[in-house]
């Protein structure tokens, strides 16, 4: 285009008038964005200029100027990352300033008051925002806003951010700026504390969230704010073997998903097929015709059409009906009794382990399928309510062997090595089912003297007491005349998962460990108080263990800036130490918060009080004795406090590494919806390249042995992928299986291989 053609070319404005071209605006803009990167606008501006046409928006100008950015982004040149990250915000500010009515030439951050008024005469924001806060406060809280955090975020940070978690209208326009979304969240947090103190933590929470020290889970930072306020990423509900409990179960599970949480369901109770129902032998479909039913719940409840509902399903290794279930997502075999949208797992005890290894000549290597109800029905109690207590052996395998051996009591003998093959099929095939060691999670379990734990949630790092709710009767009642039925039920323990995680990019020296952690606990703590839950069996169980999940992302970025290798024992005693300061600061903080708010309802006769929780960990420095003792005197504010979810989106918005994952690539460009997003490895340069092996080519063992370090001082659990190839061979993933559960791992999550695409978990994404 010959300058005289620019320089009398109109273009249209965003309010809709147009104007004549100025170049001079335009270089005005990329050279602010370009600033302190050392690249050239050149290569911005050429290509511009070519998409250059009569009528072009300046909206058209400026998301052309992003795309190009992020192309030009690669691992010669990450600064490009940065200056479409810049253009991006730019871009919201602009479209910000429109919604708001502010003069023409003005953009960003205006007066926060104004905002969270407008948003609330829109509906978007929840009234009690403005009634929890006198103006003087919201005014002080605005002027607390730093706008040049802006600069921390990457362009797939920011795009994330704004995109997904940034209160916009009901056609998708932009009102809230990322700031400003921290500092809504921060705000509804707080309102769990009493009104002198909300500012200051207000401003503490805005603080740890804005520098992206943390984030909060996805539900959090989504829906704190807004009129309905779900604010946990996932549940966990327990089914006993009746219709009524699995049609309860479902109706929950519809409930959670309607309002964007995930779901695990353990399944272990329900008889299998060919089992009796009222005395009628072989009249059992088995659980395959419940979790088809499972399934079209998850599809049919998708969250206002933006995507389908998300659950695991638990089942024993040893029940009868595993084989049907490990071929649930498998492509070959009869589809009326397939379940492609559901997430398989199997709890697994240590006796199959043994049998797997042929540690003793016991049955040389045979295992022995069955059916719960018939156990129940024989032995008049059952299996899946035991565990083995230490390691070896114990109750569950005494009374495994007892079934085994009782005549009344149907069996089907398997080889253990059979059942792992079908479990190696199933997991290179779709990525599942995800495996849960069921004795070794209940022997670490703080609160076995009040339940126990079956299963775990949908990404596998939750480890909960759980219980099935049992109905007590129907009344009919007669209120104002009109006669209504009421139904009384006996509450089980249904989970909650209350998650937020540290960015070990930027938080993993001692002081700001110090400092971050306890600011984060209180934040978690505070999200059960101000919780609005769907079902309210979860309100009651939330409310006895006051359960939190504080975990990790940004591992791989944290060894990369410490310059050690993933295959490395410095990598291995690094994490072991590093998470040992972390559940000191956690155990440290839920407890100071016991002295000033109250400790958990059912404190007394846990392993936190009798300090068998600090003994089994080997916590016997004098630091760690002093803070058993405090424990013991003062209690503890959260039943639960570790657990290491997935952490996708917010790790990206964080702008660091998933969880505890190996990056997948050193820089790969995504594709999503009209856009390219370029996918860099954080702080990416000539020291950390070789620092960031990408996970299909790390050595396994490694990891399992970092997840076992990592292990000893998380309560819950952790959701660990392994990574494997097509040439990885079915002995060498069973090895991995085998290496995990002896080195003390209580669950896998995906088994990840380049031929398999698995789904990220979009409920637990903290």
């Amino acid at each position: 285009m010959t300058q005289t053609i620019m320089e009398v070319l109109q273009i249209t404005k965003r309010d809709g008038t147009n104007e004549a071209w100025n170049p001079q605006k335009i270089r005005t803009v990329v050279g602010r964005a370009v600033a302190g990167t050392g690249l050239s606008e050149d290569a911005l501006l050429d290509t511009l200029h070519a998409q250059l046409k009569p009528g072009i928006t300046t909206r058209h100008i400026q998301r052309q100027l992003v795309q190009t950015a992020a192309e030009l982004t690669s691992v010669q040149e990450p600064g490009w990352d940065k200056v479409a990250a810049r253009l991006y915000i730019y871009d919201l500010y602009k479209e910000a300033a429109q919604q708001r009515g502010y003069p023409a030439g003005v953009y960003g951050y205006g007066s926060f008051a104004e905002l969270l008024d407008k948003l609330t005469e829109l509906g978007l924001y929840g009234a009690y925002m403005l009634k929890g806060y006198s103006r003087e406060d919201i005014e002080e809280l605005g002027a607390y806003i730093r706008p040049e955090r802006d600069e921390l975020f990457t362009y797939v940070g920011v795009k994330t951010l704004a995109e997904r978690y940034c209160v916009r209208g009901y056609s998708k326009e932009v009102y809230e700026l990322p700031q400003e979304a921290f500092m809504g969240v921060a705000m509804a947090i707080a309102l769990a504390e009493p009104q002198p103190q909300r500012v200051y933590w207000a401003k503490r929470f805005y603080d740890v969230m804005s520098q992206l020290q943390m984030t909060e889970a996805t539900p959090t930072m989504s829906n704190a704010r807004k009129p309905f306020h779900q604010l946990s990423s996932c549940f966990i509900a327990t089914v006993d073997d009746s219709l009524e409990s699995i049609f309860h179960v479902v109706d929950q599970f519809s409930q959670v998903s309607k309002f964007g949480g995930g779901m695990g369901i353990y399944m272990g109770k329900v008889r299998a097929a060919g089992s009796d129902i009222r005395g009628f032998k072989h009249t059992s479909g088995g659980i395959i015709p419940w979790i088809r039913i499972i399934n079209d719940t998850a599809v049919a409840c998708n969250q206002l059409g933006m995507r389908s509902g998300a659950v695991s399903v638990t089942l024993d290794i040893w029940h009868r009906d595993v084989w049907d279930f490990l071929a649930l997502k498998t492509n070959n075999g009869d589809e009326r009794r397939k379940a492609h949208d559901i997430f398989p797992a199997l709890s697994i005890p240590d006796v199959f382990m043994r049998q797997l290894k042929k540690e003793t000549r016991v049955r040389d290597g045979k295992f022995y399928l069955m059916c719960p109800h018939e156990i129940e029905t024989v032995m008049g109690w059952r299996l899946e309510d035991c565990y083995d207590e230490r390691e070896g052996g114990g109750t569950f395998t005494e009374r495994y062997w007892q079934c085994v051996d009782h005549p009344d009591i149907a069996k089907q003998e398997v080889a253990a090595v059979d059942l792992l093959k079908a479990i190696i099929r199933s997991d290179t095939e779709t990525g599942t089912p995800f495996q849960f060691f069921r004795d070794t999670v209940n022997r670490l379990n703080p609160n076995k003297h009040a339940g126990m734990i079956y299963s775990s949630n949908l990404c596998m790092e939750i480890a909960q007491n759980m219980s099935a709710d049992s109905p007590l009767e129907r009344r009919v009642l007669e209120v104002d005349g009109v006669e209504q039925v009421a139904e009384l039920r006996r509450a089980g323990d249904f989970v909650v998962c209350n998650l937020g995680s540290l960015n070990l990019g930027r938080v993993h020296s001692e002081e700001l460990l110090a400092e971050v952690v306890p600011v984060v606990v209180r934040m978690l703590d505070d999200v059960i108080t101000v919780n609005q839950l769907p079902v309210k069996q979860a309100e009651l169980t939330n409310a006895r263990y006051r359960a939190i999940g504080l975990g990790t992302f940004g591992y791989h970025h944290m060894l990369a800036l410490q310059g050690i290798p993933w295959e490395s024992d410095e990598h291995i005693a690094f994490v072991d130490r590093l998470y040992e300061r972390i559940a000191y600061y956690a155990v440290k903080a839920s407890c100071e918060l016991a002295r000033e708010k109250g400790s958990y309802p059912l404190f007394e006769g846990s392993d936190w009080e009798t300090g068998a929780y600090f003994a089994q960990r080997g916590y016997d420095s004098e630091e760690w004795r002093q803070l058993a003792a405090e424990v013991r005197e003062h209690g503890m504010r959260n039943g639960y406090l570790l657990a290491v979810a997935p952490n996708g989106s917010s790790a990206q918005y964080g702008g660091s590494t998933q969880s505890i994952d190996p990056i997948y690539a050193r820089f790969y460009l995504d594709e999503k919806k009209n856009a390219v997003v370029p996918i860099i490895a954080p702080d990416l340069n000539a020291r950390t390249m070789w620092l960031y092996k990408e996970a299909h080519t790390i050595e396994q063992t490694w990891s399992i042995r970092a997840c076992a370090a990592r292990q000893r001082h998380i309560d819950q659990s952790q959701s660990f992928n392994l990574y494997i190839t097509p040439e990885t061979k079915a002995a060498e993933i069973a090895q991995m299986y085998v290496g995990a559960w002896e080195s003390g791992v209580k669950t896998l999550y995906y088994t990840r291989s380049r031929s398999v695409e698995v789904e990220n978990c979009e409920a637990c994404a903290v």
